[in-house]
């Protein structure tokens, strides 16, 4: 252990190359939406499909990681991780056609699912628990900073160049992490034979697949009310409920759920939840709104969301450093009240509204974020013990990245309803906006009330 913690900075720099580039790939096409729905005759609700598809290929392969890092090497998986990565971007610069450009973002999408919680597993076996703290700063910054920064570059990138370009600037990134990686990563954890189990495997995939899928067709079809989406959801749920009864009985289980019996591990699993589902439908809704409604090119939208960006990645080290002295019980509460505080603000931006006001909205908004994810995703691992560190990072990787996708289905979907019912489009557009906001100030303040009952788990 000791001789892991002295090469810790650079094990741990290959991957963070590759999760910035993965999860900056989650955001960067937004700003593109506009374009992309231009160049290939879709609508912003199909168009929408390169992030929610993403999303989706992310919920239905992280469960499997857990078994995956018990089965296989660190390298390997890094390896492998890698080369999903790279040939994904490439088959995305060079998409003709967006069934193309969707298969490259699915397998995109696969390296990711493997490279995330990978990461932060090799986390947890490096560093020492009053150690973690700054180490889970510098994972904030790529998973916070990536997904924000992601529109900025895009709306450079796209003020000069096509969108092909977001996936060719990558590529050089994605070579380089493989290239350090196969230099410095070294197997942190004992491979243990062991077989995938089938069923669970299906189970997972119609129950995971099943609910985000139903919340994503209600942006196609305009409504949350159509027997698609309600047997989607339902088809989902039923599943995942036959998912965790058959982990239960199972003497090695895919995913062991024995973690929710840690209540610090399970109030941050909700805090993260409800933190995803307001960072990617903004980072949806805002680029659209910038563009639609303030009629920014996409450079100068791309410019609004850079400053929140930037002081987030700076506020994600400070936050992991702040937590390994004071702990979470103050700074998440006090990181929810500053989002709510944002959102309660960005709800009522129209088409009047400075940009220099979203900006600073968007500053506030991260500031608070990086509050509150780190600290608490820290304390809620910390809970558990060794040998639950696989499943424990995958149920939280692959719960974020689910609600993740279901809210910026459900922002989107908010914003087509009230959008097409209203006389005048630009408006249509200010309220849609306006009411995707107010339900990410809902769930915000349902989070929040969870703060308080946050204990910290190195004092206990």
């Amino acid at each position: 252990m000791e001789e892991l913690y002295e090469q810790r900075n650079k094990i741990i720099s290959a991957f963070l190359i590759a999760a910035f580039i993965g999860l900056f790939n989650e955001t960067a096409l937004n700003m593109a939406f506009v374009q992309l729905g231009k160049d290939f005759g879709e609508e912003t609700s199909t168009i929408q499909w390169l992030t929610t598809g993403y999303l989706l290929t992310l919920g239905i392969l992280v469960p499997v990681s857990a078994f995956l890092m018990q089965r296989f090497t660190t390298r390997q998986l890094f390896a492998a991780s890698l080369i999903f990565s790279i040939s994904g971007t490439l088959i995305s610069a060079i998409a003709p056609a967006f069934t193309i450009l969707l298969m490259g973002r699915i397998v995109q999408a696969i390296g990711a699912a493997i490279i995330l919680p990978l990461m932060m597993n090799v986390i947890l076996l490096v560093y020492p628990i009053n150690k973690r703290g700054a180490a889970m700063g510098k994972i904030g910054l790529v998973i916070i900073f990536a997904p924000a920064i992601g529109p900025t570059i895009a709306g450079v990138v796209l003020d000069r160049l096509t969108w092909h370009w977001i996936f060719w600037i990558a590529l050089p990134f994605l070579v380089l992490a493989l290239l350090v990686g196969l230099r410095f990563v070294r197997n942190v954890s004992e491979v243990q034979p062991g077989k995938l189990d089938v069923w669970s495997f299906i189970l997972s995939t119609i129950g995971f697949g099943g609910v985000v899928y139903g919340f994503s067709i209600s942006g196609e079809l305009g409504t949350f009310l159509m027997p698609e989406v309600m047997i989607s959801i339902g088809v989902g749920v039923v599943a995942l409920i036959l998912f965790g009864v058959r982990q239960l009985k199972m003497e090695r289980p895919m995913l062991n759920l024995r973690v929710f019996k840690y209540p610090m591990y399970v109030i941050a699993l909700i805090i993260l939840m409800v933190c995803m589902m307001a960072i990617l439908s903004t980072m949806v809704i805002l680029p659209i709104y910038l563009q639609n409604v303030l009629l920014l090119a996409p450079v100068l939208a791309g410019l609004v969301l850079l400053p929140g960006g930037i002081i987030n990645a700076f506020m994600s080290v400070v936050a992991g450093n702040l937590f390994d002295k004071f702990g979470p019980t103050k700074m998440v509460p006090s990181g929810l009240v500053i989002v709510m505080i944002s959102l309660f603000f960005l709800r009522g931006i129209d088409a009047t509204t400075s940009p220099m006001f979203i900006v600073a909205l968007h500053i506030a908004m991260f500031i608070g974020i990086s509050l509150v994810m780190m600290p608490a995703q820290t304390n809620g691992l910390n809970e558990l013990p060794r040998e639950l560190y696989p499943d424990g990072t995958a149920i939280m990787n692959t719960l974020q990245q689910v609600s993740g996708a279901v809210g910026t289905a459900v922002a989107v979907t908010i914003l087509s309803i009230t959008a097409s019912g209203a006389a005048d489009p630009v408006q249509g557009m200010s309220d849609g906006l306006q009411n995707s906001i107010t339900f990410g100030l809902v769930i915000a303040v349902i989070a929040l009330i969870l703060s308080f009952f946050i204990k910290n788990v190195r004092e206990q």
